[in-house]
């Protein structure tokens, strides 16, 4: 049975998906999906609660159980991402060198956009190898926003936020 809550964020709203004990999506278009039943479970809590945090500042890494169904690109892919620390980013080129795809940038841009938990897994701190924005399935004002906030909580921590190409 999947279960989902849509819960606001600073930005938005966002639909939390769970299944079975797992997070299984998190959409940035606050609408309820088909075949889903609206109701809290352990699991929705935890994971709103952790966004919340994140979203204030002080929480930087997620740990929430998730079931992730992709294929084994986009799984690295995934994987990857989530290797990117808070206030940081990497270019898809990067990423695509960092899973033995030197050459599969416009893959990596791919798996990135379906991306099934999105903020969860940092798909946000993917940017163009010249340091622009580029795609986003939230649209690029709620990338710009999410990196902004990861930006100013980094150097309230006496840090910095990296452009890495």
């Amino acid at each position: 049975m999947r279960h989902y809550r849509i819960v606001p964020f600073p930005a938005g709203t966002l639909t939390l998906l769970e299944e079975d004990g797992y997070i299984v999506g998190i959409r940035t278009t606050g609408e309820p999906p088909p075949a889903a039943q609206d109701r809290q479970t352990p699991v929705l809590a935890r994971a709103a609660a952790q966004l919340d945090a994140y979203f204030e500042g002080s929480l930087k890494t997620f740990d929430l159980p998730l079931r992730l169904s992709g294929t084994p690109f986009q799984m690295a892919v995934w994987n990857a991402l989530k290797t990117i620390p808070y206030g940081e980013t990497r270019s898809y080129g990067d990423i695509a060198r960092v899973i033995g795809h030197p050459k599969a940038y416009r893959a990596v841009g791919m798996a990135n956009h379906r991306n099934p938990v999105a903020i969860v897994i940092p798909c946000h701190r993917v940017i163009g190898s010249d340091g622009t924005l580029t795609g986003y399935g939230g649209g690029l004002p709620l990338k710009a926003w999410l990196l902004s906030q990861e930006r100013i909580h980094a150097q309230e921590e006496g840090g910095c936020i990296c452009l890495r190409n």
